[in-house]
């Protein structure tokens, strides 16, 4: 039971993300207006990620064999251009609802966005892997596939709806760069996105210690 229920969270969390952000939003954003849209999506999200977290809390742990040591290294290289892609999606994004991003969308692309449009969505989508590689439970397997699932069909969705808000400036930016990454251009990611990236990986990595009490990343071996 606590496996269904894991999988009924994490369906609620991902549906109402795609259901508001896509099909549900010109309407609710008619009925009570922007701000009214972003306090509910905001509340529906908080709720459902809940959901998801005591119900993940909730499920057994270690109820897989796990991958051993070749799949923790597979998870341990998929993460650090994780933590990359993540840090640079935060500067300089016209997928971000922000009043800079048309112009934003008109500039040539520039480090991580040198890789993929998508470079938030692609580092989630990369942290999820990470987690279904190692094998180690069901409860991790579920919500990683749940949340990959959010980001890269996500960011499908988002293309259709940037072209609908911004029109000719996000034709633009989909012509000069790709969903899908070109991984031969991660050493363009800039110096402060492979700095930051190294810091935050190191830093989550860690704390799987005290938070998880397993070992991940590099600090598995060292």
């Amino acid at each position: 039971m606590e496996l269904v229920n894991l999988v009924a969270a994490n369906i609620g969390f991902v549906g109402t993300h795609f259901a508001m952000s896509h099909p549900l939003r010109a309407g609710i954003v008619s009925a009570i207006g922007e701000t009214g849209f972003q306090i509910a999506y905001s509340l529906v999200s908080f709720l459902m990620l809940a959901w998801v977290y005591f119900a993940f809390t909730a499920a057994p742990a270690g109820d897989l064999p796990g991958s051993g040591n070749i799949g923790w290294a597979i998870a341990t290289a998929l993460t650090l251009p994780a933590m990359v892609l993540l840090v640079g999606s935060l500067f300089g994004n016209p997928a971000l609802p922000t009043p800079m991003a048309k112009d934003q969308a008109r500039a040539e692309p520039r480090g991580v966005f040198k890789i993929t449009r998508h470079p938030m969505m692609w580092g989630v989508g990369l942290w999820a892997l990470s987690h279904i590689v190692i094998h180690v439970s069901w409860r991790t397997t579920i919500t990683a596939f749940a949340m990959g699932i959010l980001a890269l069909a996500g960011s499908r969705l988002q293309d259709r709806k940037k072209q609908a808000l911004m029109g000719e400036a996000w034709a633009e930016w989909e012509s000069k760069t790709s969903y899908w990454p070109r991984w031969g251009a991660m050493l363009q990611a800039g110096t402060f996105a492979w700095a930051t990236g190294l810091l935050l990986f190191f830093l989550l990595t860690w704390l799987h210690i005290p938070v998880g009490g397993i070992e991940a990343g590099l600090w598995r071996w060292f």
